[in-house]
């Protein structure tokens, strides 16, 4: 027996799960597509803030490649020799 095969739904015990879906499940039903709804807009928003993100970071990078190369002075510290005690 192939495992895929058990999985192989014909219309009438679909309907047939259906319902008894609807007998354990029915008084919730709408508590559970509420949340699941939720869910879905939240995970939409974190996706969408994700990629805000790497467009941000991949145009300051652009940014910071088309920046032309500032000039730094750097200055040398005196140096003290150490005293003897």
């Amino acid at each position: 027996m192939d495992f895929l095969a058990f999985f192989q739904l014909s219309t009438p015990e679909i309907v047939i799960i259906a319902v008894v879906g609807l007998i354990l499940f029915g008084g919730s039903l709408p508590m559970i597509a509420k949340n699941l709804g939720k869910s879905v807009v939240e995970f939409k928003k974190g996706i969408k803030d994700v990629k805000d993100d790497i467009n941000l970071a991949a145009t300051e990078d652009k940014k910071l490649e088309n920046a032309p190369a500032r000039e730094v002075k750097v200055e040398k510290a005196e140096t003290r020799e150490p005293v003897a005690k």
